[in-house]
C-alpha cells in the first residue's frame, strides 16, 4: 500500500515539474513571439524638417504592416536619452559626430543606422546683406553644444575671418586669430533664430532656421558645402539595429518615395544623403 502511495506521489511530481517546465517553455516561446511581431515603431524627432520626414515615412512603413509613432522633441539631449532607456525604438534629429560626443559624455549606448539628408548650416543676419559687412567687434551667436559650435566656426573658418589651434573640436578658447575682434556667443541651438535682432549674425542650424521662416538658400549669407560630413541619422540603442522593424524603418526612409519628397519638398535647402 505504502509502495502505491509513493508510486502515485512520485508520478504527481513529475508531472507537476513537466507541466511546470512546459509552461515556462510556452511563457518564452511566447515572449519570443511577442517580440518578433512588433508593429509600433516609436520615433522621437525634431520639428522641421525631422517630423515632415516622418510623415511621409508613415504611409510605407504602414504598408510593411507597421505604426510609426513620431514624438516631438526641441532639444538635442532628450531624445538620445529616451532611445538608450528604451522609452523610443529610435530618434531622428542629429548627425554622427554629435552622437559621438554625445556617447562619449553620457556613457550612452547609441549606434547609427542609416544617413538620412543634409542640413547645410548656414550664417543669417537682420541687418547685413553679405558676410563681408561684418564690422570690427561684431557679435556672431553661435550653436553651444560641442559638435555644432565647431562645425559652425568651421565656417567662420574658411570665411577667413577666424584661425584656431590644432584640435578636435573647436570651441572660443581655441581662437588663434581674430584679426576683426569678433565676439561669439555661445547659445543652446532652438535659441539663436530668436536673438537675430540682439546679434549682428547667428550661425543657425537648418531645422531651426527653417522653424523660423529662414530659408537657407534665400536667407543665408554663407552656406555650409555641401560636402559636410554632418549628415542628419537615425539612431538606435546598440542591440537593436538588426531588429526587423529597424530594417524596415531604414528601408522606408531611405526609399525612392522619400528621396524625392526631400527634393521636392526643400528644392535644395535640405539635400538627400543616401
Amino acid at each position: 500500500m505504502l509502495k502505491n502511495i509513493l508510486k502515485v506521489s512520485l508520478a504527481s511530481v513529475l508531472a507537476f515539474a513537466i507541466t511546470g517546465c512546459s509552461e515556462k517553455e510556452e511563457k518564452k516561446v511566447e515572449t519570443k513571439v511577442a517580440v518578433e511581431k512588433k508593429t509600433t515603431i516609436k520615433i522621437g524627432a525634431t520639428p522641421v524638417p525631422h517630423v515632415e520626414i516622418l510623415e511621409a515615412v508613415k504611409p510605407l512603413l504602414k504598408a510593411k504592416g507597421y505604426d510609426l509613432q513620431i514624438v516631438e522633441f526641441t532639444d538635442y539631449v532628450t531624445p538620445n536619452i529616451a532611445v538608450d532607456e528604451g522609452e523610443l525604438d529610435a530618434n531622428f534629429f542629429q548627425h554622427a559626430p554629435y552622437l559621438n560626443e554625445f556617447n562619449a559624455n553620457k556613457n550612452t549606448q547609441l549606434v547609427k543606422t542609416v544617413n538620412v539628408h543634409l542640413e547645410p548650416m548656414g550664417v543669417y543676419s537682420k541687418t547685413l546683406k553679405d558676410i563681408k559687412e561684418l564690422k570690427d567687434g561684431a557679435t556672431i551667436a553661435v550653436p553651444n553644444d560641442p559638435t555644432n559650435e565647431s562645425r559652425a566656426l568651421d565656417i567662420l573658418v574658411k570665411q577667413g575671418l577666424l584661425t584656431f589651434n590644432d584640435v578636435a573640436l573647436k570651441t572660443v578658447v581655441d581662437i588663434k586669430d581674430n584679426p576683426k575682434n569678433l565676439k561669439i556667443k555661445e547659445l543652446d541651438a532652438p535659441q539663436l533664430p530668436r536673438v537675430l535682432d540682439e546679434v549682428d549674425a547667428a550661425i543657425i542650424n537648418t531645422n531651426y532656421a527653417l522653424s523660423a521662416d529662414l530659408n537657407p538658400l534665400k536667407d543665408a549669407l554663407v552656406i555650409e558645402s555641401k560636402d559636410s560630413p554632418y549628415a542628419n541619422i537615425v539612431v538606435v540603442k546598440k542591440g537593436n539595429e538588426n531588429t526587423d522593424y529597424i530594417k524596415a524603418l531604414n528601408e522606408a526612409i531611405n526609399s525612392d518615395e522619400i528621396k524625392k519628397f526631400i527634393k521636392e519638398k526643400y528644392n535644395g535647402s535640405i539635400v538627400e544623403a543616401f
